[in-house]
């Protein structure tokens, strides 16, 4: 599998437009980028351009205007970054990526009962081998006294 370069924060933030509302214009990637900043519309056409060197998108010519679709689904883009952001922001340790992550916002009902849902699920949930692991060298160490 060839691996896509990573995308920057404002293409990332293009690529949710495109995959919230599917093929788009740079005109409306502008009208939709989360952050709600004021851009040009050439430096929103800029980041499209190099989204689709990356890779990441394909562009459409519609008549005049040129629509974008995204090349890949959210998923294979965002697990990567997800990935990089837990190990380099939290060491590793998911809990508290993910309580930070509930920190930072408001869940709505229907968020909250997905996320429950995809909770109980989740294989992120296995049981710990580190206790039976643990308790194993302990055992031993039982049945060597009492042979002594």
């Amino acid at each position: 599998m060839i691996r896509l370069a990573q995308p920057s924060s404002l293409e990332l933030q293009a690529l949710s437009v495109l995959w919230h509302y599917g093929p788009s214009t740079v005109a409306t990637v502008l009208e939709a980028l989360p952050d709600g900043k004021e851009r040009a519309y050439t430096t929103v056409l800029t980041v499209m351009q190099n989204l689709e060197k990356k890779g990441h998108v394909r562009r459409v010519k519609e008549g005049r205007a040129h629509v974008y679709e995204a090349a890949h689904p959210q998923k294979s883009v965002v697990s990567e970054a997800v990935e990089d952001f837990v190990i380099n922001t939290f060491g590793g340790r998911l809990g508290e990526a993910i309580m930070a992550l509930l920190g930072s916002g408001s869940l709505n009902a229907e968020e909250k009962e997905a996320v429950s849902k995809h909770l109980k699920i989740s294989k992120t949930l296995a049981p710990k081998k580190a206790k039976k692991v643990a308790a194993k060298p302990a055992a031993k160490k039982a049945a060597t006294k009492k042979k002594r």
